[in-house]
């Protein structure tokens, strides 16, 4: 029987993040953080985060992601390169290439490109 490692706990609730993009707002651009943030909205260009990342279930991301952890229950089109975690939940999709420490795909999910796995330091 296969051994299923222990999967980082992910806080998913707005209080937990400093920055709410709310689901009104489509922005164009590069945008950088580092401290966790969630995006409820529509970003086309690129993220570079050094802390956790969500998008929301309503959210559409057109960007290439770098970040430590992200968490998906909406859109993203783009390659997302994770230090440690990238989890897609049931409502999230993603087209393109994902390089992650660890990486968890609940059933539902859709995912479309490459995966990597990567030592996590």
């Amino acid at each position: 029987m296969a051994e299923v490692k222990e999967i980082e706990q992910f806080d998913t609730d707005e209080d937990d993040f400093d920055t709410i993009m709310a689901e009104d707002i489509n922005f164009s651009g590069s945008i950088f953080i580092e401290k966790p943030f969630m995006i409820k909205g529509i970003v086309d260009g690129s993220i570079d985060s050094k802390s956790d990342l969500l998008i929301d279930s309503a959210a559409v991301v057109k960007a290439d992601i770098n970040t430590d952890r992200v968490y998906v229950r909406g859109k993203v089109e783009g390659n997302i390169n994770a230090n440690r975690l990238i989890y897609i939940t049931s409502t999230g999709s993603v087209t393109g290439d994902i390089t992650a420490g660890q990486v968890v795909l609940e059933p539902g999910s859709a995912f479309t490109g490459k995966c990597t796995m990567k030592t996590i330091a």
